[in-house]
């Protein structure tokens, strides 16, 4: 920005750790602040004042105890960093006085002190800095502008700077930082006097907030300025991260929440910077903390952005267009839900940005209501006040609430918008072939560990679990990874007996492994396969998984005859082996290998039809990978080719039933019906989210018709059920 100051305050500070280029990049505290003003109107300058800052770790490095002199006594009987500021503040507002001065600007020896180490320590305190410290002028840009031969801006230091000028440096001044700044002091002088005769005008800003908005997937986006954070609280919103950030500014709408396949967030987020300058400052804040979570930062492309954050719908991008607002996330909505439904829902007390146009609701292509939606409020008391309706009732359901993002809503929206319409022709079917290395059934001899650091080794694992290392079965570990082939934070363990996973999974619960604590859940074989096929298991139980079509490579498929009885690939189900016996089969592929290419090892297996990806598993004895027999491969495939399929009979649709309906609720529903497991299919949208339907199979036409004629429009918990024949 372009201004013109009376003054400038010259501002050198130091740290507990590294100072110099690496400053603010191992997050130690300030320790050290020194200034001085120059009068640019009458080219004089002030005294300097010095003043030390009280860390809450008094460990100081061997650098600054060197540079400094200063010992952690003296830093541990010093003023904290907010009295600092006001002391900072009084003192340069009576200099001003004084001279007859009214405004400043900060100049500081790069970006650094102001960027790297006041902005993000003020945000970790809790301290609001006054205005004067969201402005300054890099010295080292503005000398480049004015002696664009000397060098380039990163090689320029305070003594090149100097040397450059040819300026004598007061020898008397020999106090760390009190040097710098006098020599800063003299530099801007020269500079404003023959023959630069500079103008020091366009200065260096700091965001106050981050500022949401929608991005389009016609946005050109610089590749250079975005990263892609992880580790990051599930919870997380986009104003936490660019807390996390803060002192770097943050493009418009430019922090985008990653979500999985669920729609749920996996704890990554793509962060977009005004400049590469600024993205480059970014990650230096690698394994930086947000609250008790170090954050990893890695470089992210333009084109990644755009995926998770970029929309083309003018619904949206209209939905979008009210800027400064507070967004929130209706899940679980009646599929009847109207807007005056949700306007009286949330009432006078919080009422949304706009009425009617503030609230977005999410539907299939084919105009389905999903039973989400996204509302706007225009400021945080009423968001506050809207989220404290979080699980209230609204017809017969209870309401989810979340705060959400512009980058969300795009998400979310493209995410239903692509999932295609249950298809009129056939698709092939593909059989599901069993996990080879986990054994599966009902006894509780597993483990899962959940929030694994990303950098977890076998090694770490087994340190982790100490004493209980010698009851891991042979090959008994299992690194899940996530759908980019990265580490997902999970492994399973199979343990020799359940009693010891129970003892593991009593005393290991939430230990830390490098900083992170790590959860652990005594689980079967069952469940551990349920998980790695998109199933949710915590300490409140097991969600069935949505198993995901199987992703061939190549793509080939056994020819089926005209008379083959097909499911759609969205009606895609895991079922225990147990059931598939007595279903219907399609023909038999001609060859086990038309479905897996000959050299397919374990980890292409389990990457074919899994949501998570285990790697090959671990033998706690030789840490070395295990590679099944490919004839043993070979057998699995060709005993698979079973698919579940409706029986015989009357074929009943259920619509409108619960997200979390399972085949037990379905039969209690149709109770003297003479129905069993094998006649009811659970169908899943091709993302793998519940469809909310259900395919039902009964004996006879005339009972399939009795079905429906009694209990269409009955309820299933708080939802009513359509049934249709088919």
């Amino acid at each position: 920005m372009t201004a013109s100051h009376d003054s400038l305050v010259v501002l050198y500070g130091a740290t507990a750790g590294a100072n110099g280029a690496k400053l603010g990049s191992d997050e130690r505290e300030l320790v050290l602040l020194v200034w001085q003003v120059v009068d640019l109107h009458n080219k004089k300058v002030g005294e300097v004042h010095k003043v030390l800052v009280k860390a809450d770790s008094l460990e100081l490095s061997e650098q600054i105890k060197e540079e400094t002199g200063v010992s952690p006594e003296e830093i541990g009987k010093a003023e904290p960093l907010d009295r600092v500021i006001v002391q900072f503040n009084q003192v340069v507002s009576s200099e001003l006085k004084a001279l007859g001065r009214s405004s400043y600007c900060l100049c500081t020896d790069g970006q650094l002190l102001v960027r790297q180490v006041l902005h993000p320590e003020a945000s970790k305190k809790n301290l609001v800095l006054p205005d004067c410290f969201y402005s300054f002028y890099d010295l080292q840009k503005e000398f480049h502008k004015c002696c664009p031969n000397a060098a380039s801006v990163k090689e320029l230091s305070i003594d090149s700077m100097a040397d450059y000028l040819e300026l004598s440096i007061d020898n008397t001044v020999n106090e760390f930082g009190a040097v710098e700044v006098t020599t800063m002091g003299a530099i801007i002088l020269s500079l404003i006097s023959e023959p630069y005769n500079y103008g020091f005008k366009n200065f260096e800003t700091v965001n106050y907030k981050f500022e949401t908005g929608p991005c389009s997937k016609a946005d050109g986006v610089d590749g250079e300025t975005v990263i892609r954070a992880r580790g990051l609280p599930w919870q997380s919103s986009d104003q936490d991260i660019a807390r996390f950030f803060k002192g770097l500014n943050i493009a418009k709408g430019g922090v985008a929440l990653c979500l999985n396949s669920q729609g749920r967030r996996n704890g990554e987020a793509l962060v977009r910077f005004i400049n590469p300058e600024h993205r480059d400052l970014a990650l230096e804040r690698h394994k930086h903390h947000m609250g008790s979570r170090y954050i990893e930062v890695y470089k992210a492309t333009g084109e990644e952005f755009l995926k998770i954050a970029g929309g083309t719908s003018n619904e949206v991008a209209q939905f979008l267009s009210k800027e400064n607002q507070v967004i929130i996330r209706m899940r679980g909505l009646p599929f009847t839900a109207t807007a005056d439904d949700v306007l009286g829902f949330f009432g006078n007390e919080c009422p949304i940005t706009g009425g009617k146009e503030g609230l977005l609701f999410v539907k299939y292509p084919d105009g389905r209501p999903t039973g989400d939606a996204f509302v706007l409020f225009a400021c945080e008391e009423f968001a506050q006040n809207a989220l404290k309706k979080h699980k209230e009732i609204l017809g017969k359901r209870y309401i989810e609430l979340f705060r959400s993002t512009a980058a969300e809503v795009q998400q979310v929206l493209n995410r239903y918008m692509s999932t295609p319409l249950i298809s009129t022709l056939p698709a092939p079917i593909i059989p599901v072939i069993p996990q080879p290395f986990i054994a599966t059934g009902h006894t509780r001899d597993c483990i899962r560990l959940r929030g694994l650091p990303y950098t977890a080794t076998i090694e770490d694992i087994l340190e982790f679990m100490g004493e209980f290392t010698i009851d891991i079965k042979p090959h008994g570990v299992h690194m899940v990874l996530n759908q980019q082939g990265r580490p997902s934070g999970d492994a399973f363990i199979q343990m020799k007996s359940a009693d010891r996973a129970f003892l593991v999974a009593q005393k290991c619960h939430k230990k830390t492994m490098k900083d992170r604590y790590v959860e652990v859940f005594q689980c079967s074989g069952d469940e551990m396969s349920y998980v790695l096929m998109g199933g949710i298991l915590n300490r409140s139980g097991l969600s069935p998984p949505p198993c995901k079509l199987p992703c061939l490579s190549p793509p080939t498929y056994p020819t089926f005859s005209p008379g083959t009885a097909v499911i759609p690939a969205e009606a895609a189900l895991y079922q225990p082996q147990a059931l598939l016996a007595p279903a219907r089969t399609a023909q038999p592929a001609p060859s086990a290998v038309a479905y897996y290419p000959a050299q397919a090892t374990a980890t292409q297996l389990y990457m074919n039809y899994t949501t998570y990806y285990p790697s090959p598993p671990v033998s706690p004895t030789t840490v070395g990978y295990f590679a099944a027999p490919q004839a043993a491969m070979a057998a699995a495939a060709s005993s698979a080719t079973h698919a579940v399929l409706p029986q015989p009979g009357a074929l009943v649709r259920m619509q409108g039933l619960p997200y979390n309906i399972a085949t037990k609720d379905i039969l209690s529903f149709f109770q003297g019906y003479q129905l069993h497991a094998d006649s009811i299919l659970i169908l899943y949208s091709f993302n793998g989210q519940p469809s909310g339907e259900a395919l039902v199979t009964f004996p006879t036409l005339a009972m399939a018709t009795q079905a429906v004629s009694e209990k269409n429009g009955q309820l299933i918990g708080r939802q009513c059920i359509n049934l249709r024949l088919v």
